[in-house]
């Protein structure tokens, strides 16, 4: 599987956040099957495509919460999550503050950014 197809899986995912994206439907736009999809994804981005889509979908909504005057709710139900309590549970593990404390005091928060997706160097060789 090239980088490029990787990169694709990426991107399908960052345009499809917001509508539940499967393993499914992702190997169905890049033609690969679910498991190889599944494996290559792991080996290349560092974490299982779930678990991907769990972090992007928390920072997406932090980045919401904080520049935005969304309800909570709605911020909430847009990123998938069931209810605004769940938000809160996940938001609070991730982040050591609920969306409320975090909008109000403007606390810093690490956030899961989209990865570069960078070709593999043919050789050992680096150039500097």
């Amino acid at each position: 599987m090239s980088i490029n197809t990787i990169e694709n899986m990426v991107n399908w995912i960052e345009d499809n956040i917001t509508s539940n994206p499967t393993l499914a439907e992702m190997s169905d736009y890049v033609g690969y099957s679910p498991f190889y999809c599944s494996t290559k994804f792991r080996e290349n981005i560092g974490i299982t495509f779930k678990k991907y889509i769990s972090k992007r979908r928390l920072s997406l909504a932090a980045l919401d919460v904080k520049n935005t005057q969304e309800r909570f709710l709605d911020i909430a139900v847009k990123y998938g999550f069931s209810s605004q309590e769940a938000f809160t549970r996940a938001f609070s593990s991730a982040y050591g503050c609920t969306p409320c404390k975090f909008r109000n005091q403007r606390i810093a928060i690490n956030l899961y950014m989209k990865p570069d997706i960078l070709p593999v160097p043919k050789d050992d060789s680096f150039t500097f």
